[in-house]
């Protein structure tokens, strides 16, 4: 059953790309990472590892986050098959399109509305969509904002 849902979900989300473009996932993401750091600041969480952990917990993925300097995390997400719950099986054709219009504009949505002082910047390193790995990973960049 879980398997079918997940089957809808990415051709659903392949049928809005090809129906919208790129902005239509992303439109969409954006909305979605503001409204789950609603719900974060509801809850109190305010801390950023805290917030990322179980953010993508809620995906099935065991977090590994490590700060690399002041300013700059490598998050790593580890699933247990090689199989994005967002993107789904290895697709290197759509990867850089569900990275551009999914994963990164919802995470750096949820991230700037639960921490509006900053900046946030990704960089993908690795995806399981790309690459048909276990896992995703890429480096996140933070900065405080200037007014």
């Amino acid at each position: 059953m879980v398997k079918d849902a997940l089957k809808f979900f990415h051709a659903y989300v392949n049928e809005m790309i090809e129906v919208g473009g790129e902005n239509l996932p992303r439109a969409v993401s954006t909305k979605l990472g503001a409204k789950l750091a609603a719900l974060y600041k509801e809850k109190g969480i305010n801390n950023l590892t805290t917030a990322l952990e179980t953010a993508y917990k809620a995906l099935g993925a065991s977090t590994s986050i490590k700060k690399i300097d002041e300013n700059t995390y490598l998050i790593q997400l580890k699933h247990s098959k090689k199989f994005c719950p967002i993107g789904g099986k290895r697709n290197p054709t759509s990867a850089k399109t569900i990275q551009d219009s999914i994963c990164f504009p919802y995470t750096r949505s949820f991230l700037t509305s639960l921490f509006p002082e900053f900046q946030f910047e990704t960089e993908i390193k690795e995806c399981i969509v790309d690459n048909s790995n276990s896992h995703c990973k890429y480096k996140l960049k933070v900065k405080k904002r200037s007014y």
